[in-house]
């Protein structure tokens, strides 16, 4: 009978014996150990993206040549309505140029774009992440901000070789300041716990009093430039409830993020330029 006993107490004596060997390591070795294990399997986490846009490429093949044929016309308008866009788009900037000239007035801080290709998701109630397929072979710098169309992705914190790993907005570890748009007055904006089929969301603090905000009529909330991360005025969410705090100061409240931070292919990395790094 005691053998038995210490057959059923044998693999939590063995688990306790490796987590205390593991927490005697060196922070040092751990940071290598991490390092090394994410550089070795970087290659499958690429070759796995790979083997999805493949399959991609040979589904979209057995599509008939009226689907593609009507898809050409619908990519053909989108061209038309971006080529628009993206001249009235200098032209605003030449004339953002010469009002700073005018009124002498610092331009905002410049980056190079870096798009960049999504080859992995992590989700759960503890972050939220994906990996990207560039890294130092691109220049990419820790804590980088990264966008999207719809506005904030999250910002880096690993850089390897060939992969990036960017942390959420919709993750708990993410807080920075945004304000409501036409408004000046600083909040305190974090991601939320988000189960991993939910809609992402996140929460807002230190909201002024006078700022009322509901889900029939929600406030759109931006980045702040504050800090010197972020360029200011970035689409974080909308406030869809906001509530007054215990000390009657301030009000707190949640924010509804794009549900396409889940199913994202494609990011923009913001590169500060030389003379400025991202803290």
């Amino acid at each position: 009978m005691p053998f038995k006993r210490l057959d059923q107490t044998k693999p939590f004596v063995t688990l306790a014996i490796v987590v205390v060997a593991w927490l005697a390591v060196p922070t040092v070795v751990k940071t290598f150990a991490r390092a090394s294990f994410f550089e070795l399997t970087a290659p499958v986490t690429i070759a796995a993206d790979y083997a999805r846009v493949l399959k991609d490429y040979w589904s979209m093949r057995l599509h008939t040549k009226d689907e593609l044929i009507e898809a050409g016309r619908d990519l053909a308008r989108l061209n038309s309505s971006y080529e628009l866009a993206a001249q009235q788009n200098s032209e605003l900037q030449s004339e953002i140029a010469r009002l700073e000239s005018l009124l002498r007035l610092p331009s905002f801080t410049e980056y190079r774009y870096e798009h960049a290709r999504v080859a992995r998701r992590d989700f759960s109630g503890w972050w939220q992440r994906i990996v990207i397929r560039k890294g130092k072979n691109f220049g990419i710098p820790l804590g980088a901000p990264v966008v999207f169309t719809g506005g904030v992705v999250g910002r880096v914190t690993e850089v390897y070789a060939t992969t990036a790993v960017v942390e959420l907005i919709s993750s708990p570890n993410v807080r920075l300041a945004g304000v409501v748009e036409g408004d000046s007055r600083p909040l305190s904006f974090q991601g939320g716990v988000n189960p991993t089929f939910a809609p992402p969301t996140g929460v807002v603090e230190f909201v002024p009093l006078d700022i009322i905000a509901s889900v029939n009529s929600p406030k759109r909330l931006v980045t702040s430039g504050f800090g010197g991360v972020f360029p200011p005025g970035l689409t974080l969410g909308t406030i869809v409830r906001a509530d007054s705090g215990s000390d009657g100061l301030f009000k707190s409240g949640e924010v509804k993020l794009d549900e396409r931070l889940g199913s994202l292919t494609e990011v923009t990395v913001l590169v500060p330029l030389a003379g400025y790094e991202a803290r």
